[in-house]
C-alpha cells in the first residue's frame, strides 16, 4: 500500500512538473511542441505523453488549473464583506500573480484551443460578469456596455497589462488595476484612490 501511495506521489509530482514546465516553454512559445516540454522538463517524450497522450490534452489541463486558481480567488474575494470597487480591486491584487504564470492562454485562446478554452473559462466570465452587474446596479461601474462584455474587457486588460510587464517595469499591478477600473466607468481619481488604498 504504501509503495502504490508512493508510486502515485511520485506520478502526481511528475504531472505537476510537466504542468509547470509547459507553462514556462508555452509562454516562451506558444507553438512549442511536446518534445520541447519533454526537454525542458528533463523527461522522455514518452513520459509526458503518458501523462497527457496530446497536446490538445496538455492544454486543456493547462486551462483548467488556472480556471481552478482564479475561481478560488475571485470566490474568496466575493464573500468579503466590501464594496465592489474594492471587491474588484482585491481581485486583481490577488489574480496579479496568476497571469504572469497563465498569459500563454491568451495566445492560445486565439488559437486551435480558442473554443475549449473559452468554455472552461466560463466560470470565470460569469462571476466576473456577476461582479460588474452588481457594480452597475449600484452605480459605481458604468453601463456603458453590458456586463458580461465590461468584465471581459476590463479583465482582458489586466492580462495584457501582465503581457507587456517584462518588458516596461512601470507596467505593474496597480497599473492593471488602474486601467480595469477606468474601463468599467470609475472616474481616474476614485481608481487612483481605491490602488492607493484610500477609502
Amino acid at each position: 500500500m504504501q509503495i502504490e501511495s508512493a508510486r502515485a506521489r511520485s506520478m502526481n509530482d511528475t504531472r505537476s512538473l510537466i504542468l509547470d514546465v509547459a507553462l514556462e516553454v508555452l509562454g516562451q512559445n506558444p507553438d512549442a511542441g511536446m518534445g520541447d516540454i519533454a526537454s525542458a522538463a528533463g523527461v522522455v517524450r514518452r513520459t509526458v505523453y503518458g501523462h497527457f497522450p496530446t497536446r490538445a490534452d496538455l492544454v486543456r489541463n493547462l486551462a483548467q488549473r488556472a480556471v481552478n486558481e482564479i475561481v478560488a480567488v475571485l470566490t474568496e474575494v466575493n464573500a468579503s464583506d466590501g464594496g465592489v470597487e474594492a471587491a474588484w480591486v482585491d481581485f486583481i491584487a490577488r489574480v496579479w500573480p496568476l497571469t504572469h504564470r497563465y498569459r500563454v492562454l491568451l495566445a492560445l485562446r486565439r488559437g486551435e484551443y480558442g473554443e475549449e478554452i473559452h468554455a472552461l473559462l466560463g466560470p470565470v466570465d460569469k462571476i466576473l460578469a456577476d461582479l460588474v452587474q452588481r457594480g452597475q446596479d449600484t452605480e459605481v461601474f458604468g453601463r456603458h456596455l453590458p456586463a458580461d462584455i465590461l468584465s471581459q474587457l476590463a479583465y482582458a486588460a489586466v492580462f495584457a497589462i501582465a503581457d507587456n510587464h517584462r518588458s516596461n517595469e512601470t507596467l505593474d499591478a496597480g497599473a492593471a488595476t488602474i486601467t480595469s477600473l477606468l474601463m468599467l466607468g470609475v472616474p481616474e481619481p476614485r481608481a487612483q484612490a481605491l490602488v492607493g488604498g484610500q477609502p
